[in-house]
């Protein structure tokens, strides 16, 4: 199963979000104070910038403050964009650090699994060393994909904070690497690696989940 397939049934559709070369009019805009200017941000970026934060804080919350926060700074500071970026990577990459701040002031970190003991096992040659189901005609099922897309939110939650961003502005957001690498300040090949992992482990855990799903089935059946 193509996981990036079920990543844009299940989430969203991430070419409906790209909106970068539309955003002069928003910059023009907040640089020239206009009364609606604020409101025309919002309308524009808001939910997605509440979707990145809430997938790095964990917190819906978190998230809301976040996304106040770093949207008067976009406003306060949009004299210092100087149009060397898109408008959508300067803003994303406020969010992103504000979220990042967030979680470093909090007093309990929350859980989160370390990749390299729960990622697909691959034997020598690059292969999978152990089996991989193949779920696909499952996700066909109407009645099965909501089931899915809370599988699927649970598991992005459990991936460590850089990598849910990453996996958020690349499969949801639409945005490619090197404007993810300029926004959270890492280098292309290490948002490349990143994505892939993040995606290797939606797909264990995607595999696990469907196990437990078919068990009950097969086990009625025989």
């Amino acid at each position: 199963m193509n996981l990036e397939a079920v990543l844009e049934r299940t989430i969203v559709d991430a070419s409906s979000c790209r909106r970068t070369d539309r955003d002069h009019d928003v910059v023009d805009a907040l640089r020239r104070r206009e009364p609606m200017a604020a409101e025309h941000l919002v309308s524009r970026y808001g939910e997605r910038a509440y979707r990145l934060a809430s997938r790095i804080t964990g917190s819906a919350a978190d998230a809301e403050e976040v996304v106040q926060d770093a949207l008067w700074t976009v406003i306060r500071k949009i004299d210092t964009f100087r149009g060397e970026s898109a408008f959508g990577s300067w803003l994303y990459r406020i969010v992103a650090n504000a979220a990042y701040q967030k979680l470093r002031g909090r007093h309990s970190r929350r859980h989160e699994v370390s990749l390299d003991e729960v990622l697909p096992v691959f034997d020598e040659r690059g292969g999978h060393d152990a089996p991989m189901v193949d779920w696909s005609p499952t996700t066909n099922d109407l009645a099965m994909q909501s089931e899915l897309r809370t599988a699927l939110t649970s598991a992005i939650d459990e991936l460590p904070a850089t990598y849910r961003a990453v996996l958020v502005l690349r499969d949801v957001e639409g945005r490619s690497n090197a404007e993810i690498a300029e926004t959270l300040g890492l280098s292309i090949p290490l948002v490349k690696t990143r994505a892939h992992r993040a995606r290797l482990f939606l797909r264990k855990r995607l595999d696990e989940w469907m196990t437990t799903v078919d068990a009950p089935t097969a086990a009625y059946a025989s």
